[in-house]
C-alpha cells in the first residue's frame, strides 16, 4: 500500500477529533525530511480541517454553528436516507488536506490541529494518509 490508514471511531453525531499526533507518527516512521502529506477522508459525510487546538471551545463553537446552520432535519432535504446535513456539513469541510513536511516535522502555525470531522456518528472510520517526497 503507498498510503498508511487511521481507523477512527466515533461516537456522536457531530464530533471533531485530533489526529495531528497519529498523522506525526506516520511522517516520523517515513524518514522523509521535506515534501508533503496528503490526507483524505474516503466517506461522504465526515471530513478534515485544520483549526485550532489550544482552546477547546473553538471546535465545540464550529460544531454548534454547523448544527445550527445545517440542522439534521429539514423539510426541504429530499435524500432517502435521512442524513443529508451530513453530507452538505462534508462538503463545507472538505475531504481532503495538504499539509508541508520540513526538516522531518509537520509544519502547523503555533496553534493549529488536524481534526477529523464526523457528522453521521457513531461510526468506524478511515483516514487515508500519503506522504511524498520532495
Amino acid at each position: 500500500m503507498s498510503y498508511s490508514v487511521l481507523n477512527i471511531t466515533t461516537s456522536n453525531k457531530t464530533q471533531f477529533i485530533d489526529i495531528t499526533g497519529q498523522i506525526t507518527v506516520i511522517i516520523d516512521k517515513s524518514g522523509v525530511k521535506d515534501g508533503a502529506c496528503k490526507v483524505f477522508v474516503p466517506h461522504t459525510t465526515a471530513g478534515i480541517t485544520i483549526n485550532e487546538n489550544a482552546d477547546p471551545d473553538v471546535i465545540r463553537d464550529i460544531g454548534m454553528l454547523l448544527d445550527k446552520t445545517v440542522p439534521w432535519n429539514h423539510p426541504s432535504y429530499r435524500h432517502a436516507e435521512g442524513n443529508s446535513a451530513a453530507h452538505i456539513k462534508s462538503s463545507m469541510m472538505g475531504s481532503s488536506i495538504d499539509l508541508i513536511i520540513s526538516g522531518g516535522k509537520l509544519q502547523l502555525g503555533t496553534w493549529q490541529s488536524v481534526f477529523f470531522s464526523e457528522f453521521d456518528g457513531p461510526r468506524s472510520r478511515k483516514v487515508w494518509v500519503k506522504i511524498v517526497e520532495g
